[in-house]
């Protein structure tokens, strides 16, 4: 019986030899992934080539809905001073306080012959509630594509609390009589902006 029972032990062993533990497999399929190792910043978006824009060169053309209904061209402006004023999102604090402002100064950009345009990403309904809620009197156009925000330098990677992400970088561009830019501020703070500009514009 002793001989007997230890040939059955080492058979039995002989078949489980290199069949894995089920127990154990089953306890190694809930253990979580291994987390990769953390780099010092997230991994950089899809970029978007920069505009080559720089003062003195041509203005991108661009037709764009706007608030209220319609369209507006660089080419309904032709012969006239253009102020653009991008912003990043309709109705947020500082968005709201620089519309607000050059819609106080709107008159006397008139006065210079210039004609000053909010752009941003939002729908042309979004942006005809931001007008209505503060009564905003500048054209307000909408590039939910992005294409003008590109082709003018305003849309890029920006970063907020370690993380990475591509939004619309607050610029300012003027365009001349001639159709050609005549000054560029990127990355804008809002307060006194507004007047900046109007002085640029009466330099000109």
């Amino acid at each position: 019986m002793k001989v007997s029972t230890s040939k059955r032990a080492v058979t039995a062993a002989a078949k489980t030899a290199g069949k894995p533990d089920k127990a154990a497999s089953a306890q190694a399929s809930h253990r979580p992934p291994s987390k990769p190792l953390k780099s010092g910043r997230p991994a950089a978006p899809r970029s978007v080539p920069a505009a080559a824009l720089i003062e003195g060169g041509p203005a991108p053309g661009f037709q764009l809905p706007r608030d209220g209904g319609g369209s507006v061209s660089l080419g309904d402006f032709a012969g006239r001073k253009v102020v653009l004023f991008f912003y990043p999102r309709a109705d947020t604090p500082g968005c709201t306080r620089e519309a607000i402002d050059f819609t106080r100064l709107s008159p006397a950009f008139a006065e210079l012959g210039a004609a000053v345009i909010g752009v941003s990403a939002d729908s042309p309904a979004a942006q005809e509630s931001f007008r209505d809620k503060h009564k905003l009197s500048v054209p307000l156009l909408a590039d939910e594509q992005h294409q003008m925000l590109a082709a003018y330098g305003a849309w890029g990677e920006k970063s907020m609390y370690g993380r990475a992400f591509m939004g619309i970088i607050r610029t300012t561009i003027v365009i001349g009589e001639d159709g050609r830019i005549a000054r560029i501020w990127r990355n804008v703070r809002v307060d006194g902006h507004a007047e900046e500009v109007l002085a640029a514009v009466r330099e000109m």
